[in-house]
């Protein structure tokens, strides 16, 4: 008898467990909305593919020490009456085991002009979300430090998220320093 209900428990346990570990996977805004939130002024956003060659995405991750969990991330031009406002980058970084998927506004003169967290899947660490820690990114260009302990504050119980997001965020720099140089 026991042996049976061992037995018919264990599925049930396993899809218990599998919706439990999924349930901390929150979407704060989509990329047309993050669009709309960094560059409320752009009449317009075009998708951009800049064609980084792979010895491109080997050096900035080198000199970032940082590397993007998604090699399929998106850049927006924001533009009004075709002016370019800045850029929008979409792009993951690993949390502590699941993506943290973040946008990053970059102001046609290559500061940063805002970060926000568009999905997180981890049970800890969400205080990256916190509007006064992702702020300290405002003004950072790909000349700036960008690093936890330094110039970027460490979030106690988010150690890993507030480290990853800000390699993400230096390494967003350094592609949009690289797109800048080649448009020039």
């Amino acid at each position: 008898m026991i042996n049976r209900f061992l037995i018919a428990s264990f599925p049930v346990a396993g899809i218990a467990i599998a919706a439990a570990s999924n349930a901390f996977a929150v979407e704060y805004l989509t990329v047309e909305a993050a669009q709309r939130l960094m560059f409320p002024s752009a009449s317009s956003y075009v998708l951009e593919r800049p064609g980084f060659t792979p010895e491109q995405m080997r050096a900035i991750d080198a000199s970032t020490h940082a590397s993007s969990q998604a090699r399929q991330f998106l850049i927006f031009r924001a533009e009004a009456d075709q002016a370019l406002l800045g850029r929008i980058y979409v792009d993951e970084v690993i949390g502590k085991s699941e993506l943290i998927t973040y946008a990053v506004a970059i102001a046609a003169d290559g500061a940063v002009k805002q970060v926000e967290i568009l999905a997180y899947r981890e049970s800890h660490g969400y205080e990256v979300r916190d509007p006064r820690w992702r702020a300290q990114f405002t003004g950072k260009r790909a000349s700036s430090p960008v690093v936890v302990g330094d110039d970027i504050a460490n979030i106690s119980g988010a150690t890993l998220s507030s480290r990853h997001v800000t390699d993400g965020v230096r390494r967003i720099l350094a592609l949009d320093a690289l797109i800048r140089r080649g448009s020039k």
